[in-house]
């Protein structure tokens, strides 16, 4: 069993094993369930993933409080343009996180990973990874157990919760598990993994949760687009070598006394930061009269 990153390094060196090797170990201990058995109940919760991510790309998806729609189709637009700034594999996973999120606020199906205003993260990172690497279902279902590592770490000695820690609590989890989940994909090792987990959750260190309206739509659509390109270049930094100076377990520490820190305006409460601009205020009172 683990509880912290630094243990879960220890036993994929004690068992010579990757992170979701461990992963899976221990939730077989957990639950009683075979690895079969939990390889293909994650395989399910794989196929939501898919579908999320490439709903609102072939289709229009309009959110509940329509203010948010349509992104995904753009962003793909622009990208079979061919003429990107970022170049075709962030922008492909940046329609596809904007696609979960477009599905996620008309209230359709999608895997809250590790919550909804996140859900796009994960699985943008996740799927266009593997297509980028040729890789197949089973390391895609490999990548979603490292990621589940990962944020369990963070759920027990911190929070995924926007209401108590932020934006950084659920983007920035979800880009820190996506970041590790890339990594054991492209061949990394479960240090370069954690290393990657923790520079991505650095990056956004203190986002604020101001949702407009208090609807899981805007800013939030746009945090899972950066939420993935973040994932992706914490990824690269730690398979070229790069490592974080201050441990996982620690920046998870900091994120948690960061996000504590914060006033409760700007923890999803939609009472600070772009729910109260002019803007802000406006798409409120016309969606709900007030």
């Amino acid at each position: 069993m683990y509880n912290h990153g630094y243990e879960l390094l220890e036993l994929a060196k004690e068992y010579n094993a990757k992170i979701s090797e461990i992963v899976i170990k221990r939730e077989s201990e957990l639950t009683g369930l075979s690895e079969s058995e939990l390889r293909k109940n994650m395989g399910t919760v794989l196929d939501v993933m898919i579908n999320s991510a490439k709903k609102s790309i072939e289709e229009e998806v309009k959110s509940v409080g329509g203010i948010i729609g349509g992104d995904a189709k753009r962003v793909e637009s622009y990208r079979k343009n061919g003429k990107t700034i970022c170049g075709n594999t962030i922008n492909k996973a940046m329609a596809r996180a904007f696609s979960t999120s477009e599905v996620n606020a008309a209230m359709g199906r999608i895997c809250a990973s590790p919550t909804a205003g996140s859900s796009g993260i994960i699985p943008a990172a996740i799927i266009t990874v593997a297509e980028e690497l040729g890789l197949g279902e089973a390391d895609m279902i490999d990548a979603m157990f490292t990621s589940a590592g990962v944020g369990t770490i963070i759920a027990q000695n911190a929070t995924v919760s926007g209401a108590e820690g932020g934006c950084q609590a659920e983007c920035g989890s979800a880009a820190a598990m996506a970041a590790a989940a890339i990594v054991e994909m492209a061949g990394g090792t479960p240090e370069m993994s954690l290393h990657a987990a923790a520079i991505a959750l650095k990056n956004i260190l203190g986002l604020i949760c101001d949702p407009i309206a208090g609807l899981v739509e805007a800013p939030c659509a746009k945090r899972n687009a950066s939420g993935v390109a973040n994932a992706m270049i914490s990824a690269d930094l730690a398979l070229a070598g790069v490592k974080s100076i201050v441990p996982f377990d620690e920046v998870v520490d900091a994120m948690y006394r960061v996000g504590k820190s914060l006033p409760m305006e700007l923890r999803e409460t939609a009472l600070g930061g772009l729910a109260t601009t002019e803007t802000g205020k406006a798409i409120n009172k016309r969606i709900f009269g007030e």
